[in-house]
């Protein structure tokens, strides 16, 4: 059986009184789109930022590749492979998509002022190196177009496609996706599809927050189901759909596990 890319074993988090995770165990297996859903106040928001580093765990564990990265920097666990987009895109409004899928890209040259009055070929070849990167990664989003253009006048749907590549920037291995779709039109929506099925079909695990269960079905599988901060079941997106303690669940009634 291949070792999942992604473990999470107990994972606990309270605010306050509040009980985000309640010994969260899940796994994600390489070269899958797996889908993360629940209703709201499931915990899923709270389980992608503690596996991305944003907050600490009270308790459990996150492992990738089996090496234990709970608790890491993000900047950490995301030289280390696992890279996550925002809900809310986070590029800088003034500055073009060119730009601002330049500012992830790993291996930065950095600044100083020797560097910048003696640029060194290195320096060159790498800036070099990720502006033909940023622009492949534009062309495969179909940002071609809008690469000199302001991020703020991008269209909601075209923030989105940058978040996406902002991420794919930093040369991912696992790549967590909050709600790609939220707010697109249907069309948009089978595009990104699209894009996250290709690159699943070049070798990269994709784990997504979502709560339009058409793009859901259409895209993902398996399918973890959470409810009350747990693990309340996987499995295809049907058998998820059929199970009544999903239905339960959504329903806003107690879950029975």
């Amino acid at each position: 059986m291949i070792a999942p890319i992604l473990e999470i074993r107990g994972l606990s988090r309270r605010f306050g009184g509040v009980v985000a995770l309640d010994g969260l165990d899940l796994a994600v297996r390489p070269g899958t789109v797996t889908a993360l859903i629940g209703p709201n106040g499931a915990g899923k928001s709270t389980a992608f930022q503690c596996i991305s580093g944003v907050i600490r765990p009270d308790s459990g564990q996150v492992r990738l590749d089996g090496r234990d990265i709970t608790g890491w920097r993000p900047d950490r666990i995301t030289g280390a492979g696992l890279v996550r987009s925002f809900q809310i895109a986070r590029g800088i409004p003034r500055l073009t998509v060119l730009e601002n899928l330049l500012l992830y890209g790993p291996a930065q040259p950095g600044e100083g002022v020797a560097a910048a009055i003696l640029r060194p070929a290195a320096m060159r070849a790498r800036e070099e190196a990720l502006r033909e990167r940023a622009k492949a990664v534009a062309a495969r989003l179909n940002l071609t177009r809008v690469l000199d253009n302001q991020a703020a006048a991008l269209s909601g749907g075209q923030k989105k496609l940058m978040e996406i590549g902002r991420a794919l920037m930093a040369e991912p291995r696992l790549l967590l996706l909050d709600e790609p779709v939220a707010g697109v039109n249907p069309s948009l929506s089978a595009e990104i599809a699209s894009h996250i099925a290709s690159l699943r079909d070049e070798g990269m695990t994709v784990l997504i927050v979502e709560h339009h269960m058409d793009f859901i079905a259409s895209l993902c599988d398996p399918v973890i189901v959470m409810a009350e901060g747990r693990r309340l079941t996987e499995g295809s997106f049907a058998e998820v759909a059929a199970d009544p303690r999903v239905q339960e669940a959504y329903m806003g009634g107690r879950v029975h596990a």
